[in-house]
């Protein structure tokens, strides 16, 4: 097979991640200014403790990420019972969180750096790790594949995948 024959199976394969990826980004992008900027405020400004004021500022942002996941990002994969879906996406961001809880603790309490800006890098960097874990598990537990990309699927492999993917009671 050619390079250009790779290159063409691959852009065929993961061109539909494109518009999906670029809506994560804003979504995202909307939730980490309420996360990051409230965190910020509610930490250096109102004198509330660096966990408790990322566990307030996330749980905003999880608010707002699933209204925006649900309506515009992934509106086109199969839609679950909005309670279970709900609670998945909480359970999902609740570890999304823990992630970025043990990155601020690890940088305030085990490296002691207080200041401000190792708070709001902590918050970055924590933020940005629960932001790759909570994409795939979105996709895999949350926002399930459509009936479309099962129809589109050009191979016995790539359907294959995608059913791998979702849990058998939901199919």
């Amino acid at each position: 097979m050619s390079v250009t024959a790779v290159m063409v199976s691959l852009r065929r394969q993961y061109a539909h991640l494109v518009p999906e990826l670029a809506k994560f980004g804003v979504v995202g992008a909307i939730g980490a200014v309420i996360d990051l900027g409230g965190a910020a405020y509610l930490h250096s400004e109102a004198g509330i403790g660096p966990l408790s004021a990322k566990a307030i500022s996330i749980t905003v942002a999880t608010v707002v990420t699933y209204l925006g996941s649900r309506f515009w990002t992934f509106r086109h994969r199969v839609n679950q019972a909005l309670l279970r879906e709900g609670l998945l996406f909480v359970a999902l961001n609740v570890v999304g969180l823990a992630i970025a809880e043990i990155v601020i603790a690890v940088t305030t309490y085990g490296l002691d750096y207080r200041s401000a800006l190792a708070y709001n890098a902590a918050s970055v960097i924590g933020t940005g790790l629960g932001t790759i874990f909570r994409y795939f598990s979105y996709k895999k537990w949350v926002f399930l594949a459509a009936v479309e990309e099962l129809n589109e699927a050009t191979t016995a492999s790539e359907a294959a995948a995608i059913l791998a993917s979702t849990e058998p009671e939901d199919r």
